[in-house]
């Protein structure tokens, strides 16, 4: 089994903003796979289902990005996944507008969400990808430029971001992270 986990911070405030990038990406592997985004449970809005013929979970914490650690901990317990068994989707706004970049684990990088996950499972070993929000304008107050949405010239790059993010995810978990590194980054 493996755990999809987009982050990004919940309620209405932050819905279409650059930071929850990864809830979109969960949104959007549910519909093409027809996974049903279940009830609250382990502190994530959750569901199971197939990618191919991998059982997979697909789940957005319901705590903020930076205390994504303890949903993801209690995803693991209820789901019984290891780490290595994780892709975890966050965005990067070091990265351009749609740029993807998979890695078997590794360095946080900054991004507060990923050292919470690191810090509760006592490991950095655990597959993320990094999707580009970025860049930000210079001088632009970082955190006020992740909590704003996208641009309308920037919308239709921002959706595609979401598909090619999905098909990394798609090949990650049939061919392996290997292969999706190879195509993807």
């Amino acid at each position: 089994m493996r755990g999809i986990i987009g982050l990004g911070n919940p309620g209405g405030a932050y819905e279409r903003t650059r930071h929850n990038i990864g809830f979109e990406i969960i949104y959007e592997l549910a519909r093409i796979h027809r996974v049903s985004l279940g009830r609250p449970r382990a502190a994530a809005i959750a569901g199971s289902g197939r990618i191919d013929s991998t059982q997979a979970v697909l789940a957005m914490p319901l705590t903020m990005m930076n205390a994504s650690g303890v949903a993801v901990v209690r995803l693991c317990h209820l789901y019984d996944l290891a780490p290595e068994d994780l892709i975890v989707v966050v965005d990067d706004f070091n990265l351009d507008l749609g740029r993807l970049r998979l890695r078997r684990g590794g360095s946080e990088g900054g991004h507060n969400g990923l050292k919470s996950i690191t810090e509760k499972l006592g490991t950095r070993e655990y597959p993320r990808l990094r999707v580009g929000i970025g860049p930000a304008p210079g001088g632009m107050n970082v955190r006020d430029f992740v909590l704003s949405e996208f641009t309308r010239d920037e919308a239709e790059a921002a959706r595609d971001a979401v598909r090619r993010a999905c098909k990394c995810i798609e090949m990650a978990v049939t061919d392996g992270i290997e292969a999706a590194m190879n195509e993807f980054n």
